[in-house]
């Protein structure tokens, strides 16, 4: 990966986001939350940051990266998304695979998702079969495992094979985030529009949350590219996924894109889980090139 790209001084990811007037944030228990299995490990010793843990798993993988500290659990906090009670923003750089550059064959994405400082939260993998990224390209459906800093798999996400072209109103993207594995905490469902991309958030009972509206033309030279997260009425802006400028060379010979999210601090932790899984839905959907 350019280091160039995992300096985190960036100015378009410095701002706080607040709720639109008589947001209400989400410091009590959360209902609804399953128990995990009995044999779920916990996150580790409490406060202890873990600085340098290397990699194991992750062929070609950075082995000296420092990885955010444990927070204490929240109540009803699924396991391993502790992480994302104290942040309210993420980046996401995904790694450069010298086969696709050589000679374009594709292979599966993988991601490192870090805070503002700099610091690993996670470590995105996608799953899926050779014949399934080579034959159906951007539009394949997928399981993107994302693990924490014990190499745990704390997030999945699940995107089913279904239509590529908005000139059908039936049968649209949409992705399913689950933490820990097996248990949905959210949806993100792509909106017909002739022209916008449009995406619904949603929430464990598919119950609509908020908006994610992009530009009309998902196209840019020498900028960013943003996709707002509006409230349901789409009269308030509670944040942004942003596809990051990489430089020339990078955007024109490579897939290996870099992202930001900027939600409310306060945000349901939950739903930056599931804005997390629409960050990686709006990736295949708008920036996964086919080098063939």
């Amino acid at each position: 990966m350019d280091k160039q790209n995992m300096q985190i001084n960036a100015p378009h990811l410095g701002t706080n986001l607040t709720g639109p007037p008589g947001h209400i944030g989400y410091s009590d228990p959360q209902a609804g939350y399953q128990v995990p299995p009995p044999d779920y490990a916990s996150p580790g010793p409490v406060g202890l940051p873990v600085q340098y843990q290397p990699v194991t798993g992750h062929p070609g993988g950075p082995t000296q990266v420092p990885w955010m500290p444990a927070p204490l659990p929240p109540l009803n906090c699924p396991p391993g998304l502790e992480y994302l009670t104290q942040i309210d923003q993420l980046l996401i750089h995904q790694q450069m695979e010298l086969l696709e550059v050589l000679i374009g064959f594709e292979t599966n994405n993988r991601y490192e998702i870090k805070n503002s400082l700099g610091q690993r939260i996670y470590f995105a993998a996608e799953d899926t079969d050779c014949c399934t990224r080579n034959c159906c390209g951007p539009a394949r459906p997928f399981t993107m495992k994302i693990l924490d800093n014990m190499g745990r798999e704390v997030i999945t996400l699940e995107r089913p094979l279904r239509c590529a072209s908005c000139c059908f109103p039936c049968c649209l993207q949409e992705i399913e985030i689950q933490a820990p594995p097996g248990v949905p905490v959210g949806y993100v469902t792509q909106t017909w529009h002739p022209c916008l991309p449009k995406l619904t958030i949603q929430n464990e009972r598919r119950e609509d949350v908020l908006r994610i509206s992009g530009p009309c033309i998902v196209c840019s030279c020498c900028t960013d590219i943003d996709f707002e997260v509006k409230s349901l009425d789409e009269k308030h802006v509670v944040g942004k996924i942003s596809k990051h400028w990489t430089g020339l060379i990078k955007e024109l010979f490579t897939d290996a894109d870099n992202f930001g999210i900027q939600f409310p601090l306060d945000l349901d932790v939950k739903m930056k889980a599931v804005m997390l899984g629409a960050c990686f839905l709006i990736d295949f959907m708008f920036f996964e090139m086919t080098t063939k």
